[in-house]
């Protein structure tokens, strides 16, 4: 009894701090949302935007909005792996719109808005408690750099990367981080077929290996994605340059913009382009191509998952309201029955 009465108030104390931590959330897509939107589109040069797309081909850019398309159906999948991993019970049609959104978001505005306080979001209003959301979006994350660790480290461990002469990290180095990227995947791949412990706990969070299916699922999927994301530039930039080489530095550029914290690598990736095919390609083609990648692969699931978002939010709040409702008309049923109660 003691013990029952302690844990209420840390109970109580925990419920109270999860509705302020709602209302703060609330509160920041509010305000936070629309300033990074505005800030994004204020910063953006719509005139170079429109020449680099009029540059193309009809035929080009309809090959890369099938790619996109292709691509952000794959990042929803993610959360799909995820369902089965965590084995909750949401439709696909409420999982793939939600992961639509993040994907989006998170390519644009960064991993915190997107992939991390937009699932939060979105996954608790339609009923995921926060423990099952924390696991969705581990094993997301850990499925986007699995494949990208596969990737980069063939990659780099092959050398199809020639990087520019001065670069502190060298070809040596690079294929020696290749190296390492494949033992960590590798690592990964056989502990999820062979380890006979298959849980660890982290204070109140439990890490569970995935099955062998469903890291080999994992592991092609992401590997398919980056692979699509770079076929893209690769077909906006003028022949001349390989896709191997492509492929190396949208891996490193990626990588580069994750360490600098800049939403959507503006900057990164057209300075790590530049560099690396200064000698192939003039700066002028390489900025086009990256432009038309942005438009492409960025700003246009970016609007489409505004609208979609709005959308989310709006089902939301009638499903709330419908909620609220049936819980107002339950009442008067349990009256009844009490009385009919004290009356028997």
């Amino acid at each position: 009894m003691n013990a029952a009465a302690h844990d209420d108030p840390k109970r109580s104390r925990r419920k109270a701090q999860l509705r302020w931590a709602k209302r703060a959330l609330n509160l920041l897509f509010l305000i936070l949302v629309p300033v990074l939107l505005f800030m994004l589109v204020k910063n953006l040069e719509w005139n170079e935007v429109k020449n680099a797309i009029q540059g193309y081909s009809t035929s080009i850019l309809l090959i890369c909005v099938g790619i996109t398309v292709l691509s952000f159906l794959i990042f929803s999948t993610y959360d799909l792996l995820g369902r089965a991993y965590v084995k909750h019970t949401l439709p696909a049609r409420q999982i793939l719109p939600v992961a639509f959104v993040a994907y989006a978001f998170n390519l644009n505005l960064s991993s915190w808005v997107g992939a991390i306080a937009l699932r939060y979001r979105l996954y608790s209003r339609l009923g995921l408690d926060v423990a099952t959301i924390t696991k969705v979006l581990t094993f997301s994350l850990v499925t986007n750099w699995l494949g990208y660790m596969i990737m980069a480290g063939g990659v780099f461990s092959l050398r199809l990367v020639k990087l520019p002469e001065g670069w502190a990290i060298g070809v040596t180095g690079l294929q020696l981080i290749g190296f390492v990227l494949l033992a960590i995947s590798a690592t990964y791949l056989l502990a999820c077929h062979f380890a006979k412990r298959r849980a660890w706990h982290f204070r109140e969070q439990q890490l569970t290996l995935p099955s062998t299916r469903l890291a080999l699922s994992q592991a092609g999927l992401s590997m398919l994605n980056w692979s699509l994301s770079s076929l893209l530039v690769f077909l906006l930039l003028p022949e001349g340059v390989t896709y191997p080489t492509v492929l190396g530095i949208m891996l490193i550029s990626s990588i580069a913009g994750v360490i600098t914290h800049i939403p959507a690598g503006l900057g990164v990736l057209e300075a790590v382009f530049i560099a690396m095919l200064h000698h192939q390609v003039s700066k002028g083609a390489v900025l086009a191509a990256l432009i038309g990648y942005r438009a492409i692969y960025l700003l246009l699931p970016l609007a489409v998952a505004v609208g979609v978002y709005l959308v989310l939010e709006k089902r939301a709040k009638k499903l709330r309201a419908q909620q609220d409702s049936s819980k107002v008309g339950e009442k008067p049923d349990n009256q009844d029955s009490k009385a009919k109660a004290v009356e028997a």
